[in-house]
């Protein structure tokens, strides 16, 4: 077994944020997990270099990107869409594309809705998906963990945030390793 999928690297990932907005987390039980999580990727990012794109599913009925979260992004231009995929979004596809990643770190809400619709999307287009699972909900355990299970089985990479980030870092001793170190210790 090949185990060249498993591999992350800062030259070669994007990290992708779906859809993390008000009215959506306010049904989600563990968000401050979820806010947390995301905003050390999202901090580590901007250490390690990693473009980030970020969704909100029909803004005006779900709200924008939660506060805590848009405050841990170096710049807020959410791509909006209606369709559950972000894939099925022609302007987040020209979008990815753009970043010219092939690995994608994958975060947001809901976990067997957009995210695995997209995780789905992404890998059927050629993309190493690598889905962060404590960055990762639903409002229902039964369906986050169902859809985990299905976005395994279709090829996507299921880690956590530290595990990504020290695979990313590859060793100690390096000025991100001690940012990066630092941002995990705070949580």
């Amino acid at each position: 077994m090949s185990t060249e999928r498993f591999r992350l690297e800062k030259e070669s990932a994007a990290i992708v944020v779906v859809d993390i907005q008000e009215r959506l987390m306010a049904a989600m039980k563990h968000a401050k997990k979820i806010y947390r999580n995301t905003c050390i990727m999202l901090e580590a990012g901007k250490v390690l270099g990693l473009p980030v794109l970020v969704t909100e599913q029909y803004p005006r009925g779900l709200g924008h990107t939660v506060d805590e979260v848009r405050e841990c992004l170096a710049s807020y231009e959410p791509i909006e869409k209606i369709t559950f995929s972000c894939c099925g979004d022609g302007n987040f596809m020209d979008a990815i594309k753009a970043v010219g990643r092939k690995q994608i770190i994958l975060l947001g809400s809901e976990t067997h809705v957009c995210v695995y619709q997209t995780c789905l999307g992404l890998l059927e287009a050629g993309y190493n998906v690598h889905l962060v699972r404590d960055a990762v909900c639903s409002r229902a355990k039964e369906n986050y963990l169902a859809a985990l299970d299905l976005m395994r089985e279709a090829g996507a990479v299921i880690t956590t945030t530290e595990t990504a980030l020290f695979q990313m870092l590859v060793k100690a001793g390096s000025d991100e390793f001690k940012a990066i170190s630092n941002l995990v210790k705070k949580a």
